[in-house]
């Protein structure tokens, strides 16, 4: 066969050839890039997957150099999202304020360069965990610097008022809407004074009292306990206190009006009791392998790990030989949601349908870990992924998406519509690429077929050789040294 006979022959297949978006240029390992109708570069990929650019959500822009950094700037430019080895280090930012954080350790926050320190949402940050803590307001009252455990103390944080130790666990000393706990040491012996009182000698008693609310003692921590808990203020009228007695293992009880919670042989046998607000009735013969529970908004019919059907407050699960299979039902927002899972990741898949419009095409999301992932939308937008050996235990983290999932995609099937797709092989080594009457296929540099309409061309090396067919002549033509126009990098600040 002549050559001309063999480019003949390739440039009947650019028919079967596919591309997505206006044009694609492929000088594989080195550059991948796709351009829009106007000519401007919107992605590209250098390296296979390491360098890349990409857009994002709001006009934003994607890119870096996978995993090592990875960043996001909005349509003005600004760094919004930066990672560096993600999760190691992670920094956020908006027009105000920013935030890193190193495996959330070390983190620092603050308002950005130029914007006014010291507002009541702009304070300064910077801590060390668990080692040291720091906050800068502006004002003494409310900044503090401390070093765990030499001394300091910690304002406002942790649903404490203060916290104050010097060499713990020797001193420690705790403030919550006016009662003082003093630690000497922790936790051994602590004395509580101000809006509550009490006094423990840990572990072998102790007591805490707030008039009108509560009264907690313990004896032989953890074994043994007896509380007096008074009905909130926005309780029903006639509600009495919660009574909480236990010397474990031996038997718990809970009571209060309309509902008795009681085990023997804590935890494997008891029972709750429930007849206001909602009425629910639970027996456990041998917690928690076998349950029992009917009520209003709750069932429990559990014979581990044989088989277990659950329906709480709507959410409707199903096992099968625990672990092996689960399936679960509930609704979201008006979204039917359906979720199977074979041994929690092996297999996870996830439907979702409009209540609203039941003859609508599902949503779906399916993981076979590490083989493969796929996405459907519903909507004629379709993903498939090999391999995927991350997603399913990040199923809506960005920055994996970003930063690692690309590493491992060897085959990728995009479809933004039935008539915009793009399929590629070896992180776009090939590709292959379709929009209505465009098709595009590329093997790296080295061959490239097109075809839109009634032209069509056949390169090799770029336009080394090749042959191409246009309107106006029918009949394949060979040319030499025809290479393509440079596509223009149009950077985010310059759109």
């Amino acid at each position: 066969m002549t050559p001309v006979r063999i480019f003949a022959v390739i440039g009947c297949l650019a028919a079967l050839c596919a591309r997505l978006g206006a044009d694609e240029r492929n000088a594989w390992p080195f550059w991948v890039g796709q351009r829009d109708v106007a000519g401007h570069v919107t992605s590209w990929e250098s390296m296979g997957p390491l360098f890349f650019s990409k857009p994002a959500a709001d006009s934003a822009t994607t890119g870096g150099f996978r995993p090592i950094f990875v960043r996001t700037k909005d349509v003005n430019g600004m760094t919004t999202v930066a990672t560096v080895v993600y999760p190691i280090f992670i920094y956020r930012a908006d027009s105000d304020t920013y935030r890193w954080t190193v495996f959330n350790l070390i983190n620092r926050s603050g308002p950005r360069h130029g914007v006014a320190v010291y507002r009541a949402d702009q304070t300064v940050n910077f801590d060390i965990w668990p080692v040291y803590f720091s906050r800068d307001t502006g004002s003494p009252e409310t900044s503090y610097r401390a070093l765990f455990p030499i001394v300091g103390t910690i304002k406002d944080r942790f649903g404490y008022d203060r916290l104050s130790w010097v060499i713990w666990p020797l001193y420690f000393r705790t403030e919550k809407a006016g009662a003082v706990t003093t630690s000497v040491p922790w936790p051994i012996l602590r004395v509580t004074k101000g809006t509550e009182t009490g006094f423990a000698f840990w572990p072998l008693f102790g007591w805490r009292d707030k008039p009108e609310r509560f009264h907690r003692s313990f004896f032989l921590w953890p074994l043994g306990w007896n509380n007096t808990i008074q009905p909130k203020e926005d309780a029903p009228e006639g509600s009495t206190p919660l009574r909480q007695f236990g010397f474990i293992p031996f038997y718990t009880r809970d009571q209060t009006n309309g509902y008795v919670n009681e085990c023997y042989a804590w935890p494997f046998f008891g029972y709750t009791d429930r007849t206001t607000p909602v009425r629910y009735h639970e027996t456990r013969y041998f917690w928690p392998f076998f349950v029992q529970g009917r009520g209003d908004n709750r069932y429990i019919n559990r014979w581990a790990p044989f088989y277990t059907h659950s329906d709480i407050k709507g959410y409707d699960k199903h096992w099968y030989m625990w672990p092996l299979v689960r399936r679960a039902n509930w609704v979201d927002d008006n979204i039917a949601q359906t979720r199977t899972q074979f041994l929690y990741v092996l297999y996870w898949s996830q439907e979702q349908r409009k209540i609203s419009n039941p003859n609508a095409a599902p949503a779906n999301r399916t993981h076979v870990w590490p083989l493969f992932s796929k996405w459907d939308n519903g909507a004629g937008q379709r993903q498939f992924q090999l391999l995927s050996p991350l997603d399913v235990f990040f199923p809506d983290n960005q920055h994996i998406r970003d930063s690692w999932t690309p590493l491992f995609a060897i085959y990728r099937y995009d479809q933004r519509t039935p008539t915009n797709k793009r399929w590629s092989f070896l992180w776009s080594a090939v590709s292959w690429r379709h929009e209505g009457a465009e098709k595009e296929f590329h093997l790296g540099p080295l061959l490239t077929l097109k075809s839109k309409s009634e032209q069509s061309r056949v390169s090799i090396a770029k336009g080394l050789i090749g042959l191409k067919r246009d309107p106006d002549n029918q009949h394949w033509r060979p040319f030499v040294f025809d290479f393509p126009s440079k596509p223009r990098i149009v950077t985010a600040a310059s759109r």
